[in-house]
């Protein structure tokens, strides 16, 4: 699929609508960030100093859900990008720079500590916010198209795997027994990529980004993916011991989450229903949204399975699969 952001009508009504807002009719824009959306994101430059422009294309991208939630996290405390200028019918908003990188370019072994101190700073204040009536959760459906994206793009489309009439039994129980369990958990706000691609140090603090999708959700889905990331590993034990971490500042914050043992396990269970969800999704990514890139990281989820399958009895069927089924057919298919 054509990125609609280099469509050159689409270049030229951003450029003059950002020179507009910025009141500088000499400005100029070049790409701040690729988005595996249709959103896009361009810097500016000029007589009145840096800024973002938002370019969201009408019918393709509302930016209307991206603005409710900032106006929902931002008078709680939430840190995110001031908006500066709006023009809902044509897709375009003016935000505050806030500089480069993320902090999944300057997070490291020897800050991770004090990084993710901050992280949960933002991950509490969001948390801690009611979830306003109409909001929509990660439930049932959500739940199920998730495990779909596994079955269909990634087994199915990539391996060329067809399981066997019992392998499919053990999948679904699985996967119910997943689905199950994000269910069951205490529900809260929920970003859905809270990760540091998706953070911006500020100063000291951070502020979060990419918000657009908040929802009612299981309290373990957000935490886990700060850890899990797309991009970043981290040693299992540190992880835990992040985990235990944010899990006794959410009960300072006087937050829903389980006693510990049980959060840990809820935390593990979500990690592995998000990382099977984005197996597909990076599949579906390069092969029907023509984004490629995303592929790449395929190999840390197979990585991070391998890692906590084997904590959990219940999820047995699934590590099997793994060992037995998906590892020989992604060997066969490096090899050929």
């Amino acid at each position: 699929m054509t990125d609609p952001a280099s469509d050159p009508s689409r270049t030229e009504q951003r450029l003059q609508w950002a020179r507009g807002a910025l009141h500088d009719p000499a400005a100029t824009l070049e790409r701040a960030s690729v988005d595996a959306g249709f959103r896009s994101y361009w810097r500016s430059s000029g007589a009145g100093g840096s800024h973002i422009v938002m370019d969201s294309p009408p019918g393709l991208e509302d930016v209307r859900p991206w603005l409710r939630m900032h106006d929902l996290l931002a008078p709680n405390g939430v840190r995110v990008p001031q908006v500066l200028a709006r023009d809902l019918g044509n897709g375009f908003l003016l935000l505050e720079d806030l500089g480069v990188p993320t902090l999944a370019r300057c997070i490291d072994d020897a800050n991770a500590d004090a990084w993710f101190e901050a992280a949960f700073d933002q991950l509490i204040r969001l948390q801690a916010i009611p979830v306003p009536e109409g909001l929509g959760s990660f439930g049932e459906a959500l739940l199920q198209r998730d495990a779909g994206l596994f079955d269909e793009w990634f087994l199915r489309h990539h391996l060329g795997l067809t399981l066997d009439c019992a392998e499919i039994e053990q999948l679904q129980l699985v996967q119910r027994r997943l689905m199950d369990n994000a269910l069951n958990q205490p529900q809260v706000l929920t970003h859905r990529d809270f990760m540091p691609r998706n953070l911006m140090p500020v100063g000291d603090a951070l502020a979060v980004l990419d918000f657009q999708d908040l929802v009612r959700g299981p309290i373990a889905y957000d935490p886990v993916s700060l850890f899990k990331d797309a991009f970043l590993s981290w040693p299992l034990e540190r992880v835990d011991g992040w985990l235990a971490r944010y899990h006794a500042r959410a009960l300072e914050a006087g937050l829903p989450v389980r006693p510990w043992p049980q959060f840990l396990r809820d935390a593990d269970w979500m990690g592995v229903q998000r990382h099977l969800k984005i197996l597909g999704l990076f599949v579906r990514l390069r092969d029907r949204d023509n984004k490629p890139h995303y592929f790449a990281d395929a190999p840390r989820f197979i990585q991070y399975l391998d890692e906590v399958l084997p904590r959990h009895a219940e999820l047995a069927p699934l590590h099997a699969l793994l060992q037995l089924r998906i590892k020989p057919a992604l060997a066969a298919k490096a090899g050929a």
